[in-house]
């Protein structure tokens, strides 16, 4: 069983020849012919996949968004640059009500100082939400090996 990186790889190496220089660029229908041989790969259990298996639909929405993603991440279908996402850490939070309220009241606004007096105050709960290791709790063999 191959991983998914793999397989779209080899499902884009086998169906086109690649010249190499340059990022991969997939016709409409050339994407529609690789996602059916992601989907054959998954139903016949030659791709990994964790857990169950979703229905037809949910399964093209998925190869579709595994297909485009490597299609940016991969530096052998990139045309070897190093993946540099767009917006990072705009997911953080994104599941907490005040942040959502935060950002939603923002986005309304057109005056620029309420828009930066509304920044100050979600990228103050950005800060709260960020992720506190507890090193009281951890080994002090571990602590000692990186340098706390």
């Amino acid at each position: 069983m191959m991983n998914q990186k793999e397989a779209v790889y080899l499902a884009i190496t086998e169906m086109f020849e690649l010249s190499g220089d340059g990022p991969v660029e997939l016709t409409r229908d050339q994407k529609h012919d690789v996602i059916n041989v992601l989907m054959t790969g998954f139903k016949a259990k030659r791709i990994s996949y964790a857990g169950e298996l979703p229905n037809d639909k949910d399964l093209r929405n998925y190869c579709s968004g595994l297909l485009n993603n490597w299609l940016r991440k991969d530096p052998r279908l990139n045309g070897g640059t190093k993946y540099q996402p767009k917006n990072p850490g705009a997911r953080r939070g994104a599941t907490d009500p005040q942040l959502q309220a935060l950002m939603k009241l923002q986005s309304m606004q057109t005056d620029p100082a309420k828009i930066a007096e509304i920044q100050v105050y979600i990228d103050k709960r950005r800060a709260e939400l960020e992720p506190k290791v507890d090193l009281s709790a951890l080994p002090q063999d571990l602590l000692k090996k990186f340098g706390f």
